[in-house]
């Protein structure tokens, strides 16, 4: 079974969270938007520490290195069985400055050319109601559970 983490950053603006999703890079993603955008993670290795896995995969998908209290959310399943483990960690990230990995395919299929594109396309912050309408459906139940984190902090 394939394993990911990665974090949700978080952030306030005139007193309210916002999340920072990133849309996934490649042609398949290109034209869409409602239940495509989602947290910045990736697989890991058994044995590996995951959160260590989810600071690098953030990096390797926004550019940017992560620093702060990182709180568990848990674990959500996708479709494909993949189970991810996820935090919540307050921060800023400039969209601006997002630098994603590269990944290749053959493209287009069965040309025989292999062409590159970024893991992670863009990058934006999201009040909670647009993000639960932005993000892929498996992960939706991680804003709910970001919006009972910050209830208990006081937040």
């Amino acid at each position: 079974m394939q394993r990911s983490a990665g974090l949700l950053m978080y952030k306030f603006e005139r007193g309210e969270p916002r999340v920072l999703l990133v849309h996934p890079g490649g042609p398949f993603w290109a034209k869409k938007d409602l239940g495509s955008w989602s947290i910045p993670k990736g697989v890991y290795e058994s044995g590996e520490d995951t959160l260590k896995a989810a600071l690098r995969e953030f990096a390797e998908e926004t550019g940017a290195e992560v620093a702060g209290t990182f709180h568990p959310l848990g674990e959500i399943v996708q479709p494909g069985r993949k189970i991810v483990t996820v935090w919540a960690v307050e921060g800023d990230f400039d969209p601006a400055a997002l630098k994603s990995n590269l990944f290749e395919i053959e493209w287009p299929p069965r040309s025989g050319s292999l062409r590159q594109f970024p893991e992670v396309d863009r990058a934006e912050w999201f009040s909670l109601d647009a993000a639960r309408q932005k993000i892929l459906p498996a992960q939706s139940p991680l804003l709910d559970r970001l919006a009972q984190l910050l209830s208990r902090l006081n937040r």
